[in-house]
């Protein structure tokens, strides 16, 4: 591996800093996070345009501008030191993840393109825990006889998907804790297929601005508003505007009260909602969860860098201006000590995130990089932001001061996407360094789908 970046890395990464550092600036993000869209969609399509934000990693056939992980690692790390509020990681990342591993050459050539452009935004909704649906974290209360984790777990729970005519599928469940799930134009969903004889878990789509096929039932209506048909929880009874204006019957969509205010979590309800399948219903969609999940720990890695040095930098700069005892309180030894420690974090987490990019190329099969890059840059995260707040005193803690923002910042992202030391073990399990021991059911299985250290226990090797 080489180290250095190339003229065109640096430039990439330097065009948009200084794009963002003068389009996002504190007072800019608070606005935007605080908008109906959660985002500045002005922005959005600029970075859309140049320096091609939103397809950043997709191929040049399908719109996007052909480049690769590490570039997409770079860009992510200029957006989370802004903490910019934007679809990147849930449309960019996620949702256009997913339709290239698991749709066809035709639904890619349809669906991809506008998502490259920033035309439109897209959401994957996961049942359940998204760190365990997409393979970074293990399984560590498995119930195998329920079925496929990724689907949210079963016969029941989760969102179920039951056949219909002329090859589309009726869903109905629901989706907590989905990035952009309130408003993005389109919704690609993981479901549960099959039953129990033959339990899988199956990709669908859902254009969330207008019908998605026959059958589906459209009327207006207003964002959040339950229709004329009756009370939650009744087909066709409650529906959510998309970007045409249209209400998709059965849909229901709203913006949950995260801890992160500029990251948008959304809830996704269906009652028997018509979808169309991505890619071939017969096969299990787990293992291309897997990949997106990779891809998407590199990206939540550079995020998370670029949080943790902003956050330092900040506080660099405060020390150095506030004085106590009659001097800068940066002075003291104990102070500078405490920086030195967050600066060796963020540079060797920063290490690790380019070193995952790069191996996302040369070895994209090994999610081991990616998921211990996540776990350093998350640890170095929740470090940097939590000297902020010490180191700040009083005023890191007060609404109108940014450093708690980074703060909510960490916190929200290891509830999102695990906790450093589930991240390490599930990376321990992938490698080999941990072995499943004893009678616990399903050890080993369902690699990439959240299956991990079961009941008996695990052995060192």
């Amino acid at each position: 591996m080489d180290p250095a970046l190339t003229q065109e890395q640096d430039e990439i990464a330097r065009a948009l800093r200084d794009v963002l550092t003068k389009q996002a600036g504190p007072e800019e993000v608070r606005a935007a996070a605080a908008s109906p869209a959660g985002y500045d969609a002005d922005l959005w399509r600029r970075l859309a345009e140049q320096p091609g934000l939103a397809g950043l990693a997709l191929p040049e056939r399908h719109g996007g501008t052909g480049l690769g992980p590490v570039e997409l690692a770079l860009a992510c790390e200029e957006a989370g030191r802004v903490l910019l509020p934007s679809p990147l990681l849930a449309s960019s990342v996620l949702a256009a993840g997913a339709i290239a591993a698991c749709g066809t050459d035709e639904q890619c050539r349809e669906l991809l393109p506008s998502l490259a452009s920033g035309a439109r935004t897209a959401a994957l909704a996961l049942p359940g825990a998204p760190a365990l649906a997409l393979g970074l974290v293990p399984d560590i209360n498995p119930r195998p006889f329920l079925g496929d984790l990724p689907a949210g777990g079963g016969r029941s729970g989760g969102i179920q998907a039951k056949p219909a005519a002329d090859g589309l599928w009726t869903l109905y469940g629901e989706a907590a804790h989905v990035l952009d799930g309130a408003r993005a134009d389109l919704l690609v969903l993981a479901a549960h297929a099959g039953g129990f004889p033959r339990s899988r878990t199956v990709l669908f789509t859902v254009d969330a601005g207008a019908a998605p096929g026959p059958g589906a039932g459209v009327a207006a209506g207003a964002v959040g508003t339950a229709g004329a048909a009756g009370a939650e929880g009744t087909a066709g009874a409650v529906g959510t505007v998309g970007a045409a204006g249209a209400e998709v019957t059965g849909l229901r969509r709203e913006r949950s009260a995260g801890i992160d205010q500029t990251r948008s979590v959304g809830r996704v309800e269906l009652r028997d909602v018509v979808a169309r399948p991505l890619g071939d219903p017969s096969k299990d969609a787990a293992p291309a969860l897997a990949a997106v999940g990779r891809l998407a720990a590199v990206a939540v890695a550079a995020e998370a860098v670029g949080a943790a040095a902003q956050a330092l930098a900040r506080t660099v700069e405060y020390v150095q201006a506030r004085n106590q005892f009659g001097r800068a309180i940066g002075s003291f030894q104990a102070v500078k000590h405490r920086l030195a420690d967050v600066y060796v974090a963020v540079e060797t987490a920063r290490s690790a995130m380019l070193y995952a990019a790069w191996s996302a190329v040369t070895a994209p099969e090994d999610p081991v990089p990616a998921l211990l890059a996540m776990a350093h840059a998350l640890t170095a995260q929740r470090t940097a932001a939590a000297e902020a707040i010490q180191l700040h005193g009083g005023i890191a803690i007060t609404w109108e001061h940014d450093a708690h923002l980074y703060f909510k910042r960490a916190a929200a992202d290891e509830l999102l996407f695990g906790p450093p030391h589930l991240l390490r073990a599930r990376a321990a399990e992938l490698s080999g360094v941990l072995t499943a021991s004893g009678t616990g059911a399903g050890a080993g299985a369902g690699a990439g789908a959240g299956a991990g250290i079961h009941g008996g226990g695990a052995t060192i090797r």
